[in-house]
């Protein structure tokens, strides 16, 4: 018994080794690019019609590290502020797929290849959804300039670079830490445990083994980042490159929580769409993966093949997975530190107009936020009220405290159950 918890316990070492440089620049260039690219700057491109805004919702979806609990609520403020159904649909499908951070954890875990296939059919199938839904269930929504999103970022370059490094080392690993962490141990479980290619003689390559990883992925709760070891660990033990990419695109774009959520925010046909969109290109990619993986291997053979899971590695990369440990650990000790922060890690402050007897407390019960991607878009949401004066939301309370004047709580609890989540008013102060 000591020894199968030693091997685990290297396996799932030397998993976190091979992954932790790329995943720590991952998180690096992820909290730049939540420091430079703004929401007002995405709502604007994505509102109208057409299949421009589907195909800048579908590409811009790809390199941002938003998870799919993230990924609703952001969604659901795209649609508020005026982004269509097609590209609300696109953003939905492409983002969860991949991000900064998963790509590169891609490229250490799976190979240069599967790591440049892996954002394109994301990009497809955003796309292909983005078009589905817009011939099945077209609107005339456009770009609400009665709600213009203003831009809460810090001023400055010295301030955003610091933003951006909360943002990377703290608060992002605070969202994903805990499936990474699963995904590691499940890695290492099954390398330490099942023999390699075990599963090839039952699911290797062809249709049957895409579905059957499709079928694995549908319902299962999965972040980008933290599903690759999980795949990288199917492909050690028999699966094929495009049964795993079949789980990788299914896994974290769909299940039964989002498939509720995305009904509400698009309605029941889109959502339909949103469903078959994920299955059919799940199976396509996996199919031409499996095509393509081969003979790109043989004409450039840098591009092909699979990386061992367990391989050796050097001095590097157990520094990176030590400071990868100590990254997550302080970003755990941070969100239990502190639980009403926004997305780039700044907490929320009284501005002191409390102090008026005309400005009154109201509280929130909310339950369905996962990350800061969650608490950040129901802060937003709530501030953009009318007689909102301040707000805080705590994201491991489950709690929002908004204080103003002339507030309705219903209307507070309707604007976050419209970005996915059960709110209820709890008292008046």
């Amino acid at each position: 018994m000591l020894d199968i918890l030693r091997d685990i316990l290297i396996e799932t070492w030397l998993i976190t080794a091979q992954m932790a440089p790329y995943l720590l620049l991952g998180f690096l260039v992820a909290g730049l690019l939540s420091v430079f690219i703004s929401p007002a700057w995405m709502e604007r491109h994505l509102g109208g019609r057409g299949r421009g805004p589907v195909f800048k919702a579908a590409l811009l979806g790809i390199p941002l590290p938003l998870c799919s609990c993230g990924v609703l609520p952001v969604g659901a403020s795209l649609r508020r502020h005026g982004a269509s159904r097609a590209a609300t649909s696109a953003f939905l499908l492409s983002t969860p797929q991949t991000g900064v951070d998963s790509i590169l954890v891609t490229w250490t875990l799976l190979g240069p290849f599967f790591a440049v296939f892996r954002p394109v059919a994301a990009l497809i199938t955003g796309l292909i959804g983005g078009t589905a839904v817009q011939a099945l269930d077209p609107d005339e929504h456009h770009l609400d300039t009665a709600v213009a999103p203003a831009d809460e970022r810090p001023h400055g370059l010295a301030p955003r670079l610091r933003a951006a490094l909360v943002y990377g080392l703290e608060t992002l690993p605070g969202d994903i830490g805990r499936a990474l962490v699963i995904g590691l141990v499940l890695a290492g479980i099954l390398g330490a445990v099942a023999p390699a290619s075990v599963l090839e003689r039952y699911l290797g390559s062809g249709p049957l083994a895409i579905l059957a990883m499709m079928a694995v992925g549908i319902p299962l709760y999965v972040c980008a980042t933290g599903s690759v070891p999980i795949a990288a660990s199917f492909i050690h033990l028999g699966a094929s490159p495009g049964a795993a990419l079949a789980f990788l695109i299914a896994g974290p774009a769909t299940n039964a929580a989002a498939l509720t959520t995305v009904g509400r925010i698009l309605g029941r046909r889109a959502a339909a769409a949103y469903l078959a969109t994920v299955a059919v290109s799940a199976f396509g990619c996996g199919l031409a993966l499996d095509w393509l993986l081969p003979r790109a291997s043989l004409a450039i053979p840098f591009l092909g093949g699979v990386p061992h899971l367990h391989e050796t590695v050097g001095w590097a990369g157990h520094l990176g997975a030590a400071v990868l440990v100590a990254v997550l650990v302080w970003s755990w000790l941070a969100r239990r530190r502190h639980g009403s922060c926004g997305c780039d890690g700044t907490c929320a402050t009284d501005d002191g107009s409390a102090k008026e007897e005309s400005v009154r407390e109201y509280r929130l019960k909310i339950e369905g936020m996962r990350c800061s991607h969650c608490s950040g878009s129901v802060d937003r949401a709530l501030r953009e009220q009318p007689g909102v004066a301040s707000c805080e939301v705590d994201l491991e309370k489950g709690l929002a405290v908004v204080r103003g004047t002339g507030i309705d709580p219903g209307a507070l609890a309707a604007v976050v159950t419209e970005l996915g989540y059960q709110a209820q008013p709890l008292q008046a102060g």
